[in-house]
């Protein structure tokens, strides 16, 4: 039984809302922090739950595990994570799920993040980058359009990949958060960076 147990009897050809998609993401958190998902499964199925069109293409997500409350649990949260990076040099990469509000911050440190397979929850997402005395790099997916509502004082700002060069179709990151004393550098290429994971 799953919240969208009501629409099982009813017409699953109806079209998904963003509400209906966030409540099966509740429930999908509360499976990977009880340990009944893997974190692959949990991606996945996320992902699938963040791009499904209609209820019946939500109802599979959710079949086999148990009901939770509308609201996350406190462990997971589609809508925000940070990252941060303090006197340390961070990096993520591959597959892993951001939220929908995503602040990254570096201080007196490095954080590089590679969001090119990472799980996006929803068709726009923001990230707040913050960096004070650090580097800040973003590679965003090749298909992303990017807004940049971001500022700089005493710093090196970066921001490519604006919507002119992405797919109309592809996920909206609206780039935000302020760089002081840093150097913030947001792109689709690896071309600006070394990527140490990939060899690059």
């Amino acid at each position: 039984m799953t919240s969208l147990t009501p629409f099982e009897s009813g017409d699953t050809a109806q079209r998904a809302s963003d509400a209906d998609r966030d409540r099966v993401a509740a429930v999908l958190g509360e499976a990977l922090a009880t340990g009944r998902l893997t974190s692959v499964e949990h991606a996945d199925r996320l992902e699938a739950a963040y791009t499904a069109v209609t209820i019946g293409d939500l109802v599979p997500l959710t079949r086999d595990l148990p009901d939770v409350a509308r609201t996350p649990s406190p462990g997971f949260s589609a809508e925000q994570q940070q990252v941060t990076a303090v006197f340390s040099k961070v990096i993520r990469g591959g597959r892993w799920v951001a939220g929908r509000h995503t602040e990254l911050r570096s201080t007196f440190g490095a954080l590089i993040i590679d969001l090119s397979d990472a799980v996006l929850p929803g068709r726009e997402i923001t990230l707040e980058l913050n960096s004070f005395c650090g580097k800040l790099i973003v590679r965003v997916p090749g298909n992303a359009r990017v807004i940049d509502e971001g500022s700089a004082l005493f710093s090196k700002r970066h921001v490519s990949g604006g919507e002119e060069g992405g797919d109309p179709n592809g996920p909206l990151i609206r780039v935000t958060g302020r760089a002081m004393f840093g150097k913030v550098v947001v792109s689709r290429g690896a071309a600006d960076w070394h990527w140490p994971w990939q060899g690059r």
